[in-house]
């Protein structure tokens, strides 16, 4: 059996920007590392945004910046200039283009395209099963989802981020390129929480996202219809799709860390790195992969690494709220928006915030809803 002291499953954002670091840490250079993915992906599937103050560790392959977001609903729209923040886009082919080029050219490690089936432990060593090979690790690194305890529990609410995106090029100018649409609600809500998420590269060229926070997916035809109707809307009839892409990302508070054991740590969505409240995952995957790498320089047992802050409770009185009136989203971030600082808002999605600060959030939200969930859930916890 090929044995390794450290083995990384999935090859995603969570699991590549591990090795990514890895390999650039000369503390790793004597150890054995593996990947292992079903692909190594090389194509644009998807897009991630993020804020960041000043100048950022991906810079060099963010694709466009923004100065200025747009939010917009019934109830309260405005164009918002967010310094000190900056919103930033990377398109996920160029992540992979340029992690890849670092990782591949360090002989300790290794990649293996295969399907990872199963995750054991046997004394101090773990063994991956794959449909191809079994593997044996010293320590385990997953971001394969091969538990769907989070979905059939009922403790904590789950709800779908589901989206589907066009990539579309007009003949004529069309897009204000210094502005992008953080959250348009003026969209059909349909009893659920939905908006349009619109990132213009320049003045004829643009992500258009139809995001949905809700428990169930649609037909993909009702994603797409629902982009034809929003553009057709801003008189946008003649235009190129250039690219699509789709995905679904679970937004809960489950306890993802209690599968993780000494040797075995789940990372990315598989373990709970996404942001319940708002599935951001790329800006929390660059933190806790870089705290991840110092962690394991100075402690053998994985399942310290994780811990349970007020920022996952916040999370989880607004996952209750919404997923017990789930069309009241709108609403929900029209007054989080219109009475609270938008950097106190990055500040307080960031993690960042002290506790007069996580007040204004607070205050800025309806209060009995989030009352009423609050008193619900000190009672199941």
């Amino acid at each position: 059996m090929n044995k390794f002291d450290y083995i990384i499953t999935g090859a995603g954002a969570s699991g590549l920007m591990l090795a990514f670091r890895m390999a650039n840490d000369s503390y790793f250079d004597d150890k054995s590392i593996l990947i292992i993915d079903k692909q190594k992906k090389a194509a644009n599937d998807r897009t991630w945004s993020f804020w960041e103050q000043g100048k950022g560790e991906w810079d060099t392959i963010v694709e466009q910046t923004w100065n200025k977001i747009f939010f917009g609903s019934t109830n309260h729209s405005e164009t918002i200039t967010i310094s000190p923040y900056t919103y930033k886009t990377i398109r996920s082919a160029d992540f992979y283009k340029s992690l890849w080029s670092v990782i591949d050219t360090k002989p300790h490690i290794q990649f293996v395209e295969d399907s990872v089936l199963s995750i054991d432990e046997i004394g101090n060593e773990v063994i991956v099963k794959t449909s191809q090979n079994n593997y044996k690790g010293q320590q385990v690194f997953n971001s394969v989802i091969l538990n769907s305890s989070y979905k059939e529990q009922t403790k904590y609410p789950l709800i779908q981020q589901h989206f589907v995106g066009w990539l579309i090029k007009t003949e004529q100018p069309t897009f204000d390129d210094d502005v992008a649409t953080f959250m348009d609600f003026t969209v059909p809500q349909n009893g659920n929480t939905r908006f349009m998420y619109v990132l213009p590269t320049d003045n004829k060229t643009a992500l258009i996202e139809y995001t949905l926070f809700s428990k169930d997916l649609l037909d993909h035809s009702e994603y797409e219809n629902e982009i034809k109707a929003y553009l057709a809307d801003k008189g946008i009839t003649e235009y190129e799709i250039i690219e699509k892409e789709k995905g679904a990302i679970p937004m809960t508070s489950y306890n993802f860390y209690k599968h993780n054991s000494a040797n075995v740590l789940h990372i990315g969505t598989a373990g709970g790195w996404t942001k319940a409240s708002t599935g951001y995952t790329f800006r929390n995957t660059t933190k806790k992969s870089k705290s991840l790498v110092e962690f394991i320089k100075h402690s053998n047992d994985l399942s310290t690494f994780n811990k349970r802050n007020k920022f996952w409770f916040y999370d989880l009185i607004l996952l209750d709220v919404l997923a017990k009136d789930n069309g009241f989203g709108s609403k929900l971030f029209s007054s989080l928006f219109k009475n609270v600082k938008v950097t106190t808002i990055f500040k307080f999605l960031d993690e960042d915030t002290r506790f007069s600060e996580d007040l204004k959030i607070i205050l800025g939200m309806p209060k009995w809803k989030f009352f009423k969930a609050f008193v619900a859930r000190l009672f199941n916890l």
